[in-house]
């Protein structure tokens, strides 16, 4: 990989990892459900809600695990190497995901 390209992807793989960070502190404020539920559906929407909230954050805990993941193979060296069968990833792959662990073939395999 050249050395330019690898810094254009660092540098898309940080802003992704400060947007996702900044997602995930929105979670961190508490979801008020109000105290007055009166009626059975409305305890149920709410309850639908809270899964929603739940999955949406899972979901972008698990992106900045990825983003996380990348950066990091990026300082030892190991980053844009297939995990599965060691070869590279190829580049138009991570430029439409730079946190791919795996190259085409491996994805298509999996």
């Amino acid at each position: 990989m050249k050395k330019e390209e690898r810094k254009r992807l660092e540098a898309q793989l940080k802003e992704r990892e400060e947007k996702l960070e900044g997602q995930l502190a929105e979670f961190k404020k508490d979801l008020d459900f109000g105290d007055e539920t009166d009626h059975f559906e409305e305890e149920a929407d709410e309850a639908e809600e809270f899964g929603a909230w739940l999955g949406l954050k899972r979901m972008l805990g698990r992106q900045l695990a990825r983003v996380r993941l990348a950066l990091a193979k990026m300082n030892i060296g190991t980053y844009g190497i297939c995990e599965s069968c060691g070869k590279e990833i190829e580049p138009e792959l991570l430029a439409v995901n730079p946190e791919s662990t795996l190259c085409k073939n491996c994805k298509v395999k999996k």
